[in-house]
């Protein structure tokens, strides 16, 4: 095991999202500290309506690995996403390579489904409230023992009928996150985010803010004028 950390500054800052797992298996000790992690999370009025299932058979990683396949289908046209050529050492091409690896290999790592029951006259917003907690603090308890993990959108885009199924969640329980994890191929680093002085506004509204949404969409439209 490498990359370990008991210090909570050093664990948060370096706590990047992994996509590519290298095929040793990850302990069950070290799975239930992360889920056990989970548990420590907020809840609203400490109801706790939440399960974690871990999906790591074959026959539920194969699931995993359609989810991914399936929204990668839908996310490409989206984002104009394409396998970069092997000559293209850019950091969009590095980060769309990762991308792919992450859905390549879906079916050969083990991954959790964050689960939050439905609550009358509550909003999935605010249900949401409940649960992503939980997965911060999956994902942290990940970091601190070496491990990576990234959270993935194959709950969306139609990947949500085949997990449902596969699991069998009953409808009145969301399916409101999933995980993949393993020990990193690679390295952990620093994460790359706004300074403090660049998101934060004091006691009133600053809109001359440019978001990373608008620049990215900024990007985009720039690259389709010059094809």
């Amino acid at each position: 095991m490498t990359g370990e950390s008991a210090d909570f500054w050093h664990v948060m800052s370096t706590a990047r999202t992994i996509r590519r797992f290298t095929p040793e298996p990850v302990p069950d000790n070290v799975i239930h500290r992360c889920l056990e992690a989970a548990t420590w999370a907020p809840s609203g009025a400490n109801a706790q309506c939440w399960r974690f299932i871990v999906l790591r058979s074959a026959q539920q990683r194969a699931v995993v690995a359609q989810a991914a396949a399936q929204a990668l289908a839908v996310i490409e046209p989206v984002y104009r996403m394409a396998r970069p050529p092997a000559d293209d050492s850019s950091a969009r091409a590095r980060s769309y390579r990762a991308i792919y690896d992450l859905h390549d290999h879906a079916g050969e790592h083990p991954s959790v489904l964050f689960v939050q029951q439905k609550l009358p006259a509550t909003t999935e917003l605010v249900l949401g409230g409940s649960i992503f907690p939980a997965m911060q603090n999956f994902l942290l308890a990940a970091r601190a023992q070496g491990l990576g993990a990234c959270p993935t959108s194959w709950t969306s885009y139609g990947g949500e009928v085949l997990l449902r199924d596969a699991v069998g969640v009953p409808d009145d329980w969301l399916l409101a996150g999933h995980v993949m994890f393993g020990w990193p191929r690679g390295s952990h680093g620093s994460v790359r985010r706004h300074s403090v002085d660049q998101v934060v506004d004091i006691d009133h509204w600053n809109g001359d803010r440019t978001t990373s949404l608008d620049r990215a969409s900024a990007e985009r439209q720039s690259e389709h004028q010059q094809r």
